[in-house]
């Protein structure tokens, strides 16, 4: 009776913790309509129409009202289940570990940053660093000038050292300039105190309770997770997050973060541009106040934002929130799109469905940024397919090669170090991985990428003329692509390598040939 009690006990147990599993609010956001929370299908269109006829390459957007999303779209090859990068969207995920650990008395805003590493610290502490606390490094009023992160992540091993090597020329917590290894010390902070990474720390605390899986964090060269930048998530617990913060701090009726802590985070710390022209501060979302790694913007808005267009925007006075990822030289410009098109859109009560409506699900359902344009083959260039073309000396590739598999054409990169076969549909998309390393802005920094997993790809080419045959390369879980194009002369080759967060600058021209 004893083994049949505790065989019962066992099964019961696992059925117990199977269906509490099954019960974590890992579930999809609820789903409403526009025009049942009070927005009309017609602006949602129009915005999107807008979008196309920019210069702005959205991947993802999507809208909460009331705590649904009433409008979600993806732009193939993207998709819901791909995390994207965040760039510096990241920061908002820093500073609340910083907040729960405050909460948990594990340090404080007005704590001293060289009392966290003082065997890190160079021999002479200036008054200035001294005086250096979190609270000025979460509201970037570190005081140094320039921004060191991009040459100190390049250069150095130990940024933490490199750090506290760099002068502040400014008293700290009176002058504002953009660092991202501010926020990375925060969060190596919170990784020391802890005693755990930034994703360990945060997964029960935030990303389990919000039903946010699958998360990743690009790391430094000693292995803390850099917090600037780098971590990975879906749209939609991009969403979930900025809901979080709309709620104050609420989740499913239980308080997520201290609500005092999240109206401190995203209150006005310091003005970026305190000597400009009202008239030009109100066209600016970018002079309208920092908060602790959050921006505020017009409207009475405020927002988690990252390079070329990541956004979760928080809208308090429409009980709205919006979620973007995209590619764009134009941050700004991305914003007016949503000002111009969208504010007006939000009603205090539901609408009466219509013809928008159904003319907006088609769009949502059919959004998709171009492939290359051309046909499947040419009668011009003869013999080309499954030839190895050596480049002239160079830094990027030694050859390039092509053959056919499975209907597909298999472009493979040769450098000195590697090989990198990738796929490209004729006409559609090829999804793979690949070890290669995509475009990034922070590609410079020791340890880029360490830490992340191969990229997922999605390729697609065309011959856009008789004699070039063009590939784009599309890393669909960060913002940025590479375009290969190759004018083929028989066994001459010309090879065109091109970045797409370099928007059409510092293309490289590479001339190769059959040996």
């Amino acid at each position: 009776m004893k083994r049949l009690n505790s065989s019962f006990l066992q099964i019961f147990l696992f059925l117990f913790l199977t269906v509490a599993a099954i019960a974590q609010p890992t579930a999809s956001l609820p789903r409403s309509t526009p025009e049942a929370e009070g927005i009309s299908s017609a602006n949602i269109y129009k915005f999107l129409s807008e979008v196309e006829r920019s210069n702005h390459e959205f991947h993802s957007f999507m809208i909460l009202r009331h705590g649904k999303v009433v409008a979600e779209a993806w732009w193939s090859p993207y998709r819901p289940d791909l995390r994207h990068s965040l760039y510096s969207c990241s920061k908002s995920f820093t500073a609340t570990a910083v907040g729960f650990a405050v909460s948990e008395g594990k340090l404080s805003v007005n704590d001293k940053v060289v009392s966290f590493f003082p065997d890190q610290l160079p021999k002479t502490v200036s008054p200035n660093l001294a005086a250096l606390r979190v609270r000025d490094l979460l509201s970037m009023t570190v005081g140094m000038d320039p921004d060191p992160s991009f040459s100190l992540a390049s250069t150095d091993s130990n940024w933490v050292k490199g750090f506290f090597k760099t002068p502040i020329l400014h008293e700290p917590g009176t002058t504002f300039l953009y660092n991202s290894l501010a926020t990375y010390m925060a969060g190596a902070i919170v990784q020391k105190v802890t005693g755990q990474t930034l994703v360990e720390y945060l997964k029960p605390r935030l990303f389990e309770p919000l039903g946010i899986t699958g998360m990743d964090w690009e790391t430094d060269p000693m292995g803390y997770e850099v917090g600037g930048w780098g971590l990975r998530l879906r749209t939609e617990d991009m969403a979930r997050f900025a809901q979080l913060f709309l709620q104050k701090g609420k989740w499913n009726g239980r308080q997520i973060i201290p609500q005092a802590w999240v109206e401190e985070a995203t209150s006005m710390k310091i003005l970026q541009k305190p000597d400009i022209a009202q008239a030009d501060r109100e066209k600016d979302d970018w002079a309208q106040g920092y908060c602790y790694q959050m921006w505020r913007s017009r409207h009475n808005s405020y927002r988690g934002d990252g390079a070329y267009g990541q956004y979760m925007l928080v809208l308090p006075d429409q009980d709205a929130v919006i979620a973007i990822t995209a590619e764009s030289n134009d941050l700004q410009g991305i914003l007016n799109l949503v000002w111009d098109n969208l504010l007006g859109a939000f009603q205090t009560e539901p609408l009466t469905e219509g013809e928008a409506a159904v003319n907006l699900r088609k769009k949502l359902s059919s959004l998709a940024l171009p492939m290359v344009k051309g046909a499947n083959e040419t009668p011009v260039v003869k013999g080309w397919m499954d030839k190895n073309y050596l480049l002239e000396p160079n830094q990027y590739i030694k050859s390039i090669s092509f053959a056919d598999e499975n209907g597909a054409c298999k472009l493979t990169l040769t450098t000195e170090k590697e090989e990198y076969p990738l796929l490209f549909g004729w006409g559609k998309w090829v999804e793979g991985t690949t070890p290669r390393l995509g475009p990034n802005l922070a590609s410079g920094a020791k340890g880029h990428f360490v830490g992340l997993p191969p990229s997922k790809v999605a390729g697609t080419c065309a011959w856009v003329d008789p004699t070039t045959l063009q590939f784009k390369l599309r890393y669909i879980e960060s913002p940025h692509s590479e375009t290969f194009t190759c004018k083929i002369f028989g066994d001459q080759l010309l090879l065109e390598l091109e970045k797409s967060n370099e928007f059409g600058a510092n293309k490289v021209l590479l001339e190769g040939s059959v040996k």
